[in-house]
């Protein structure tokens, strides 16, 4: 992990000090008590992040939001490493804070972000998961008016139904597990992952896979239909299916994964920011939020009936009853692992 985020800081550090001037940062007086700065993805995302969150938090406790994007890394650690931290919270990856936990993230001590609250497996000491989604496999059925993909092994039968698959150039995009199960192994003993039995099977339709640069992209080439299936997280399939993508779910085996908030080392009011994120878990946050994404809660105490999904929603949603086998991403074989998977994943596109 190291060598992705040991990058050179002194440009992004200039940036980010020009940025805390204007980010209505710690200026003295009792009002920068009551300000944090949360940097996220931008876009339709960090909308609805204020909508469900932080409106309804500032109008509770008077607390003001400064919001940036996007959330990278790289400004985490140039940030923690100049001493000059200005991000309270922010919308990130859980592998770096999960490699970093200490060093660079603060690690969380509020009693009331508690891991038993959340599904085992989705937290460590510097976050707890603040919505989940799942992996999605799903296929355009306009171009399979006959026989139609029933399982993920049909994701990887370009006899049976050919066409363009489209997934996130990223590894942990949900493939390599599917290309696992596919090849016939047991979900329960996926993890640890054998990587070269997974890429042997993900060759087997490489002439037939497009990886996406972009979510935008993904959605874009669904709904233009330059591709038949998709492998692509929820939030996406979604909006592809509500922009004209002719999407049609497979509920057979998919992979489901957290979206986390984690608080930069030397953040600025690391308390209060901890206090945020417990408020995003409640149920009332969780469920606008949801309603507004289509993701899913965090908690599993918080019945999915009551967030009033719309049809659509209602129809990717992985976390509801008889949705086949679901398997989460093994957080602590994902921190430990990365470096590695996306080496092979960079010599494996060029092979």
């Amino acid at each position: 992990m190291m060598k992705y985020l040991r990058l050179s800081t002194l440009m992004i550090v200039s940036t980010l000090v020009v940025t805390a001037c204007g980010a209505g940062g710690d200026s003295g007086g009792d009002s920068s008590e009551q300000q944090l700065t949360w940097a996220s993805t931008g876009g339709q995302f960090q909308e609805d992040e204020q909508e469900a969150f932080q409106k309804p938090y500032t109008e509770l406790t008077g607390t003001t939001f400064v919001n940036v994007s996007p959330a990278d890394q790289a400004q985490v650690r140039a940030m923690v490493e100049s001493g000059n931290t200005i991000w309270d919270l922010a919308n990130m990856s859980w592998i770096y804070a999960g490699a970093y936990c200490g060093e660079l993230f603060e690690k969380l001590d509020n009693p009331k972000l508690d891991p038993s609250n959340f599904p085992e497996g989705t937290t460590t000491d510097c976050f707890v998961p603040t919505y989940r989604y799942a992996n999605q496999f799903s296929y355009n059925a306009d171009h399979y008016p006959d026989e139609k993909p029933t399982a993920i092994a049909d994701f990887f039968d370009v006899e049976r139904f050919p066409g363009k698959r489209i997934v996130f150039d990223y590894p942990k995009n949900g493939l390599l597990e599917a290309a696992l199960v596919a090849d016939g192994v047991p979900p329960e003993e996926v993890y640890p992952l054998d990587v070269d039995r997974a890429f042997a099977k993900i060759d087997t339709i490489k002439d037939d896979l497009i990886l996406a640069s972009s979510y935008g992209q993904i959605q874009q080439m669904l709904v233009d239909e330059q591709a038949s299936m998709v492998l692509t997280v929820t939030a996406r399939t979604i909006v592809s299916k509500e922009s004209g993508a002719n999407l049609v779910p497979v509920w057979d085996f998919n992979t489901t994964d957290i979206g986390v908030l984690v608080i930069p080392k030397g953040a600025p009011h690391k308390e209060l920011a901890q206090e945020m994120i417990a408020f995003v878990t409640e149920a009332e946050q969780s469920a606008t939020f949801s309603r507004l994404t289509g993701l899913a809660p965090a908690r599993p105490d918080i019945d999915l009936n009551s967030i009033g999904y719309s049809e659509t929603q209602l129809e990717f949603n992985a976390f509801l009853p008889d949705r086949g086998t679901t398997l989460e991403q093994d957080k602590p074989w994902w921190i430990e692992n990365t470096d590695s998977l996306v080496e092979r994943w960079t010599e494996w596109k060029v092979s």
